[in-house]
């Protein structure tokens, strides 16, 4: 004969506190509510101006345990928008770039001067890595070469 588990035994796996938000998602909604000026002048281009297939960009995402000011998924690249206070923590940016790169995304790093004085020069590069075809990955040993018997 089988023991029926009672209800709450079953879904134990779904049972945790809620209460409990990782200090990621807090400090993502806390950027993402207050951007800035460079950080919103961006976002405004992203969503009215880059007008290409496959190109939903999300602002303030955590990957990993880094949060990244932008982020194209089905493209894998990043944005990051610096102010001054970067010019100082550069070994902690190159981490994350390195970081990132190995999950498999371009990073584009621009300074907040350069998006405020120079939106159109921005918007290139970024409009510039999105239509950049990616480069294939090579075959597989055995793979990409037809047999003829």
């Amino acid at each position: 004969m089988i023991k029926k588990r009672s209800s709450d035994e079953s879904r134990i796996w779904a049972r945790r506190d809620r209460s409990i938000v990782p200090i990621n998602k807090v400090r993502g909604r806390t950027v993402r509510s207050a951007p800035t000026d460079a950080e919103r002048k961006l976002w405004w281009h992203l969503r009215y101006r880059v007008a290409l297939p496959d190109t939903h960009f999300r602002r303030q995402v955590q990957l990993g345990r880094y949060i990244v000011d932008f982020v194209c998924h089905s493209l894998k690249i990043v944005i990051e928008v610096d102010g001054g206070q970067h010019s100082e923590q550069s070994e902690h940016d190159a981490r994350r770039s390195q970081f990132l790169e190995a999950e498999g995304y371009r990073v584009l790093r621009f300074w907040n001067n350069e998006v405020l004085s120079n939106i159109d020069g921005v918007m290139e590069v970024i409009q510039s890595t999105v239509l950049a075809t990616p480069t294939p990955t090579p075959p597989h040993k055995g793979e990409g070469k037809e047999r003829v018997f």
